[in-house]
């Protein structure tokens, strides 16, 4: 048994010892635990996801009321007036949960000893760009990115991807973070098409949104995407029914709804004349808390994740998969059953990340 003096300074690890020692039954978490601090890091915070993420993570509706944030925003040097802008205005909302805000335009500074990542900067397709042109661009920022996470972070660090194209982007990050930090800590966001998914069902079937369990986003974050309600749930009168089911309607399921999902993007950007955020920002936030918190019992959400062979993609792969986690770790949902008509959905989406793996790995060459 460890005994202390009443002067002694204690360690966390002591303190962990401590506590386990005299409060084997407690629910609660170790006193240090609740005041851990997270270094969190946004690139492209001068941006409208940024913009709209740091807030969120700023006052704990990401990792909660009780931990407190380092906030690392990152940006482009032509944007440093900005990312001082973002930072004053987080300094002025007085939250209880932001221990500091850090704005810099240096990547040893920002991806250093970090905690969770928010990749969100990336070159934006313009008109008249090739897929192949927004890949070039974008292989140069996250293979740097991904050299730096190398360099300067935690072999614990946490990233999800949402700059496109998302996959792509996390299947490169993630090669040349190697092997400092693992690749199964490099997922990119799907999460945005999930709730998509969700509120389109919750309207067809005039329930709420709480009511929408385990929809499922296959494959890529992209016009060829495969959202799948054949293991969802509905529920009425307190009934949990298959989607299915309660849907009633296997036309507008491997139609409409289908099409609404995969193009609500570009409808959003031809509306707005700018591209989404609000939600955008919803989602990454709804990705990494369930990352760090974990899924309810009996039910999963949609990550783009490095493929383990599940489902018979290929090893390596970011594709978004349905996946359950807890104690920080996502594990597949195996076993679902996948008719012709999902079959040949998911070997489309499949086909286009190997296609932009490629001419990925090729711009790297």
């Amino acid at each position: 048994m460890v005994i202390w003096g009443s002067n002694q300074k204690r360690t966390d690890i002591e303190e962990l010892l401590l506590w386990c020692n005299f409060s084997p039954k407690s629910k609660s978490h170790p006193p240090f635990i609740k005041t851990m601090v997270l270094r969190v890091l946004v690139t492209g915070a001068a941006g409208q996801i940024g913009y709209a993420v740091v807030l969120q993570i700023a006052k704990g509706d990401v990792f909660g009321p009780e931990t407190p944030v380092v906030l690392v925003l990152f940006d482009i040097p032509p944007m440093m007036q900005a990312l001082e802008g973002v930072e004053f205005e987080l300094q002025d909302c007085a939250l209880p949960t932001l221990k500091e805000v850090v704005v810099t335009v240096k990547e040893e500074e920002a991806f250093k000893d970090i905690d969770y990542a928010f990749l969100i900067g990336a070159m934006p397709r313009k008109q008249g760009m090739e897929r192949k042109d927004l890949l070039s661009a974008n292989v140069k920022i996250f293979k740097s990115q991904g050299m730096a996470f190398a360099k300067y972070a935690k072999s614990t660090t946490k990233v999800v991807v949402v700059g496109n194209p998302a996959n792509t982007n996390a299947f490169i990050a993630a090669k040349f973070a190697a092997p400092t930090v693992p690749e199964k800590n490099f997922t990119s966001m799907t999460r945005l098409d999930h709730n998509r998914a969700m509120s389109q069902v919750a309207m067809k079937c005039g329930v709420g949104i709480r009511d929408v369990k385990n929809v499922i986003i296959w494959g890529n974050h992209s016009s060829t995407q495969f959202p799948d309600v054949t293991h969802a749930t509905v529920t009425r009168n307190s009934t949990a029914v298959g989607a299915d089911e309660a849907i009633n309607d296997k036309e507008w399921i491997q139609g409409p709804f289908i099409s609404v999902v995969q193009k609500r993007g570009a409808v959003i950007i031809e509306k707005r004349k700018l591209s989404s955020a609000m939600s955008a920002a919803k989602a990454a936030c709804d990705h990494v808390r369930d990352w760090h918190f974990g899924t309810k019992p009996n039910e999963w959400v949609s990550m783009g994740i490095p493929s383990d062979g599940s489902y018979g993609i290929p090893k390596g792969m970011v594709f978004s998969f349905p996946v359950t986690i807890s104690g920080g770790e996502y594990k597949i949902v195996q076993g679902l059953h996948l008719d012709e008509f999902a079959k040949e959905k998911i070997a489309i989406t499949q086909k286009e990340l190997e296609e932009e793996r490629d001419e990925a790995l090729q711009a790297c060459a």
